[in-house]
């Protein structure tokens, strides 16, 4: 009996895609669905919060916004001097805006945040961190990269050379894909809603 695997070998060798590439996405895909799992527990975010006697202060919600109001530069590729406002930190972190804001108010009620007025346009009022939520992202990245910078440090210099400018060439292609499909594949797509059997609406 054909394997799951087998048969979708089959439907992208019919698609006209190359075999090494089709067993290469697969395994990609399963290394992915892996390390989505593990991402969504937030593993590394929650050790962070818990070894450095954090967990009792603050939530990973809360800490994502403090890191976006800090806003690392290759994290957000953010331009030298940008201010940030609720919609800046909305937007870094691609969530509503009402929820950016309660956020920022449990951060300020906290003494992690406070607001003040723009240098740039005294009408709008920005957000920033305080001393405390400033110690707070340093101590949280400084965490992260002593454990990346181990982890990296068992590489050799060509495989960090290799792997980081695929890394970042796949992550663009994640950003454009879910255009892609409807442009590269009609016929396919087609032939895929076809097959579909008819949603029971009772």
């Amino acid at each position: 009996m054909a394997s799951r695997d087998d048969e979708m070998r089959d439907f992208l060798y019919r698609a006209g895609i190359e075999s090494g590439a089709v067993d290469s996405a697969l395994e990609i895909d399963a290394v992915m669905q892996q390390w989505r799992r593990r991402f969504r527990k937030r593993e590394l975010g929650a050790s962070a919060l818990r070894d450095l006697k954090l967990d009792d202060r603050l939530d990973l919600a809360q800490l994502d916004v403090l890191i976006a109001i800090w806003a690392p530069s290759k994290e957000f590729t953010c331009k030298a001097g940008q201010e940030t406002m609720v919609a800046t930190v909305a937007e870094r972190l691609a969530i509503d805006p009402s929820r950016a804001s309660r956020l920022i108010s449990d951060l300020i009620a906290r003494g992690l945040a406070r607001r003040a007025v723009s240098q740039q346009d005294a009408r709008r009022t920005i957000v920033e961190l305080t001393e405390g939520g400033k110690a707070i992202v340093r101590a949280v990245r400084r965490y992260k990269f002593l454990l990346m910078g181990d982890f990296l440090s068992g590489w050799t210099p060509e495989e960090r050379a290799t792997f980081l400018p695929l890394l970042d060439r796949f992550s663009k292609w994640t950003d454009e894909a879910p255009n892609m499909a409807s442009d590269h594949f009609v016929e396919e797509i087609a032939a895929l809603v076809a097959a579909l059997p008819p949603v029971d609406g009772g």
